[in-house]
C-alpha cells in the first residue's frame, strides 16, 4: 500500500517537518520505494515535484525538504507499485483542470475492476488504477456542474458518494484538493490532526527530529495534516473510520 500526506492551513505555511517523516517511509522505514510526489498550491497555481526514485534517495525531495514553500494546501504520497509500472507517469498526485481550477488527487489502495469506469471529459495518462478512479470522478463532476458550484460542501458530499462506489471495488482511501478546500475519504487507514494555540513540541516517529511549533507560528494558525498513519509519536491523531470523509478550508474542518 501507499502512504498519503496532506495539509490544510490558514496562512501559507511549510511541511517540511511531516514532509520529512514521510521521505523516511518512502524506502527506508517503509517499503514505498516506487516513486513520490507533492503538490503545493499558491494562489490559483500549484507547483509539483515528482520523481519515480524512492523519496528516501531522491534528490528531489532533498530539495524539497531543505526548500521551505509555503503553502495553505497541500498533497503528497509514496507509491508501491500495484498497477502500473515504476515510471514518472504512474507517480501520484494526479492534477487535472475542472472549472478552470487546478485539481490535485492522490489514493492508497488496490481496485478491481477499474477498467469499467467509463471516461469522458478526462483520461489517464499512465496506467495505475488510481488515475483512472481520478479521471472518473472528474467526468462525474464535469457532467453535474458545467461551472464551479455554489455550494461547495453539498458536492464534496456527492464526491463522498462516488468514493462510496469506489470502495466497493477495493480499499480507496483518498487526498483531492482544488487549493481551497483539501478532501480526504477512508477506507481502512487514514489519520488527521489539527494543530492550534496553545502550541507545543511534536517528536517524528520515523526520524530523530523534533519540533517546537510555538517557534513557527502565530496564535491565530489553523494546520490540519492527513497521513495514512500519524507522523508523530507525541500527539493525540484522529483515526478515521470506513466510509468516513472529511472536508477542510484553510485549516478548520468544515465538513
Amino acid at each position: 500500500m501507499c502512504e498519503l500526506l496532506g495539509m490544510s492551513a490558514n496562512v501559507p505555511t511549510d511541511i517540511c517537518f511531516s514532509f520529512s517523516g514521510l521521505v523516511k517511509r518512502g524506502g527506508e522505514t517503509g517499503p514505498h520505494k516506487d516513486g513520490w510526489g507533492i503538490t503545493f498550491y499558491e494562489g490559483k497555481g500549484c507547483r509539483s515535484f515528482k520523481d519515480p526514485k524512492p523519496s528516501c534517495d531522491s534528490r528531489v525531495a532533498e530539495l524539497v525538504k531543505d526548500y521551505p514553500i509555503k503553502s495553505k494546501s497541500v498533497i503528497s504520497h509514496i507509491r508501491q507499485a500495484n498497477r502500473g509500472g515504476v515510471s514518472l507517469e504512474n507517480t501520484h498526485p494526479f492534477i487535472r483542470e475542472l472549472w478552470g481550477q487546478n485539481w490535485t488527487y492522490a489514493h492508497n489502495g488496490q481496485l478491481t475492476g477499474y477498467e469499467d469506469l467509463p471516461l469522458g471529459h478526462a483520461h489517464p495518462v499512465g496506467q495505475t488504477d488510481s488515475e483512472r478512479a481520478f479521471c472518473w470522478i472528474i467526468d462525474k463532476l464535469h457532467q453535474s456542474y458545467q461551472t464551479a458550484p455554489e455550494d461547495m460542501l453539498t458536492m464534496f458530499k456527492e464526491i463522498a458518494g462516488y468514493a462510496d462506489e469506489l470502495r466497493q471495488l477495493g480499499v480507496f482511501n483518498m487526498l483531492l484538493s482544488n487549493g481551497e478546500y483539501v478532501m480526504c475519504y477512508c477506507t481502512n487507514n487514514l489519520h488527521w490532526i489539527t494543530r492550534r494555540a496553545p502550541f507545543g513540541k511534536a517528536q517524528l516517529i520515523d526520524e530523530d527530529m523534533i519540533v517546537d511549533f510555538c517557534e513557527e507560528t502565530s496564535d491565530s494558525d489553523v494546520v490540519t495534516v492527513i497521513a495514512t498513519r500519524p507522523l508523530t509519536s507525541d500527539e493525540q491523531w484522529n483515526k478515521m473510520g470506513e466510509g468516513e470523509f472529511s472536508v477542510f478550508h484553510f485549516g478548520e474542518r468544515v465538513l
